[in-house]
C-alpha cells in the first residue's frame, strides 16, 4: 500500500492549496472556530466559513452553487444531534447530507468532497482537527475543476 505524501510534499508538487468552503451552524461550529481564535489554536487557513443560523438552513442547492462557483471541498457543521438550539435541524442536515452525498457522482463530483461534522461551541482542538483532516483529503483528491484535457486528447 503506497505512502500518503506529507502535506508539503503534495503541495510543492502539484502547487494545488484546496478551496473549501464551510457551512458553520452559529450556535455551535462557528462558536467553535471563534473559540479556536481567541485561543490561538491553529488550522488550516484553506476554508471559508459561512454563518448559519442553523446547520439544517443549508440548502443542498447552495452546496452545489459553492462547488460550481470553484470550491474543492464542502464542511458542513453543525450541533450534536440532540442539542440543536432549534431542536431539529441537524436531524434535517443529516437526511439531507445523506441523500445529496448519493447524488453528487451524477455530477462528476466524489461525495468524499462532502463532510458533515457535529462540533460543539467548546470543541475548538475538534475542529481543528477536522478541518485539518478534511483540507488534507481534499489536497489528496486533487482540484475539482481543475483538470484539464491535453491537447491530444482533444483533437482525438
Amino acid at each position: 500500500m503506497p505512502e500518503k505524501m506529507p502535506e508539503s510534499l503534495v503541495t510543492i508538487r502539484t502547487g494545488f492549496e484546496p478551496k473549501i468552503v464551510a457551512f458553520f451552524c452559529n450556535w455551535c461550529t462557528y462558536l467553535a472556530a471563534d473559540l479556536a481564535g481567541t485561543s490561538r489554536v491553529k488550522y488550516a487557513s484553506n476554508i471559508r466559513v459561512v454563518r448559519t443560523m442553523c446547520s439544517g438552513r443549508v440548502d443542498p442547492q447552495l452546496i452545489l452553487w459553492a462547488f460550481r462557483q470553484g470550491a474543492d471541498g464542502v464542511l458542513v457543521g453543525g450541533c450534536h444531534p440532540g442539542d440543536c438550539h432549534y431542536q431539529e435541524g441537524n436531524y434535517k442536515t443529516l437526511r439531507r447530507m445523506v441523500l445529496l452525498r448519493r447524488l453528487l457522482p451524477q455530477f462528476g463530483i466524489a461525495p468524499e468532497r462532502l463532510r458533515l461534522e457535529w462540533i460543539s461551541a467548546s470543541e475548538a482542538e475538534r475542529l481543528r482537527d477536522v478541518v485539518n483532516s478534511f483540507t488534507e483529503q481534499i489536497r489528496q483528491l486533487g482540484p475539482l475543476h481543475g483538470a484539464v484535457a491535453p491537447p491530444e486528447a482533444v483533437a482525438a
